[in-house]
């Protein structure tokens, strides 16, 4: 079926089917329903029937709000998230992922100027390569944000109204897509806006980041990209600290406030060959044993882009580095052979 024509067809059979075959009343107030379709039929010239008629089928999650309100980066130290990430199965599936697809993200990393390990880190942090990529109703989970969950209503009813036009326009059935509990979709787990911003279609057709993996891998690198990602520069870096140190660390700082000269002048020093007025980060790392400390580059930025959380930038980086590494070793049947 060609897809050009799926979009009305989509529409056309949501709005057939009778109001009883769409399940019970809708758990949200039918006037803000109502005020809500209204707006976005008028902004994205939608048909007003087709989205409340989607709206409708909304089911509320309260569990989706206790989880926005305990997410694992506050939870956690970072030897505790490291362990989550950092698996040993988690990289030998990295490194096969890798192998699998290794000519896609060749390709990929020299048409964006994104190493391939960055891609591959980053959907194995997000969806274990794919694995999970979330088990809500992508409108179940959007909703509940957008409607109950009023500190950041605006945000989430924003990105409602991009994954109804998203659906609409890429023939997706709004009723079955399934995302995260915050609404992201695919093995990158974007959010709507994003997909309709940093999608990239490889073959012609409309992108599919839900099972082509050649769009997937050129979104990830076009959204990497489009926020300043430098090609060949570093990450982090480790830091090491003298016993006579001066410098304070504010964990919920991660700007790029600091340089590399000034932390040494304050007995911390990069270890890094960069410049000495490069702008850094200085980041807490928290070992079971005690504080550790990281210098974040420019490209610590961008990926907090992704996931504005630095054991997640941290996670990502260090997982692959870690697969780079496996990579760069033969696999074990020519190892064996080669002994």
């Amino acid at each position: 079926m060609p897809r050009s024509i799926l979009p009305a067809l989509l529409a056309f059979a949501i709005l057939a089917q009778p109001a009883a075959a769409l399940g019970a009343a809708a758990p949200f107030s039918p006037a803000q329903l109502a005020r809500f379709a209204s707006r976005v039929a008028h902004r994205d010239a939608l048909d007003r029937r087709w989205v409340l008629r989607v709206l409708e089928q909304a089911r509320e999650q309260p569990a989706i709000i206790d989880m926005m309100n305990r997410p694992a980066e506050k939870e956690l130290k970072w030897w505790q998230y490291k362990r989550i990430f950092l698996t040993p199965k988690r990289i030998a599936l990295g490194v096969q992922f890798w192998r699998e697809h290794r000519e896609a993200l060749e390709r990929t990393g020299a048409e964006w100027g994104v190493a391939p390990r960055y891609i591959v880190a980053i959907l194995g942090v997000e969806t274990y390569y794919g694995r999970m990529t979330g088990s809500y109703r992508v409108l179940d989970a959007l909703s509940t944000l957008a409607f109950d969950y009023p500190s950041r209503g605006r945000y989430f009813g924003h990105e409602l109204e991009k994954f109804l036009v998203l659906a609409h326009r890429d023939g997706l059935d709004p009723l079955t897509v399934k995302g995260s509990y915050a609404g992201a979709m695919g093995p990158m787990q974007f959010m709507p806006s994003n997909c309709l911003r940093y999608a990239v279609s490889t073959n012609g057709h409309p992108p599919n980041l839900l099972t082509n993996w050649d769009d997937i891998f050129a979104s990830v690198a076009n959204y990497l990209h489009a926020h300043g990602w430098q090609a060949g520069e570093p990450v982090l870096a480790p830091v090491s600290i003298e016993p006579r140190a001066t410098f304070r660390v504010d964990p919920d700082d991660l700007a790029l406030d600091r340089t590399i000269g000034g932390l040494a002048a304050e007995g911390a020093r990069v270890e890094s060959d960069a410049p000495s007025d490069t702008p850094v980060a200085l980041l807490l790392a928290q070992r079971r044993t005690g504080p550790a400390y990281r210098a974040g580059f420019h490209n610590f930025q961008v990926i907090l882009s992704y996931n504005y959380s630095a054991m997640y930038a941290m996670a990502v980086n260090d997982l692959a580095q870690a697969i780079a590494r496996q990579m760069s070793r033969p696999p074990p049947a020519l190892a064996s052979r080669a002994g």
